[in-house]
């Protein structure tokens, strides 16, 4: 299923991944496991931010997916299941009204 992932990354983390050359390899790491739809790259409340559209094949899949973030970039996870306006149409036609 679709979700969107938001990712804000601790900037004292980030700071040290980009001052000892590692932070690209690390997000180019991520970014081939989690194979986005979408990518992008921003800042969030002040501090280094990613927002992605990635697949999540099931429940059991949400450790691999977050687990990468907390471990080696210290950040905040949100995931939110989505739909885009086709998958929509077909829910509204589901409630059979």
């Amino acid at each position: 299923m679709r979700a969107l992932l938001e990712v804000e990354i601790d900037t004292a983390a980030s700071n040290k991944l980009i001052s000892d050359g590692t932070m690209a390899e690390g997000v180019q790491r991520i970014l081939a496991q989690l194979k986005p739809e979408a990518a992008y790259f921003l800042n969030r409340n002040g501090s280094r931010g990613m927002v992605m559209v990635v697949d999540v094949p099931d429940e059991a899949s949400l450790p691999s997916i977050a687990e990468p973030f907390w471990t080696q970039l210290n950040a905040t996870v949100d995931l939110h299941i989505c739909m885009n306006a086709d998958e929509l149409m077909e829910g509204l036609k589901r409630l059979g009204r």
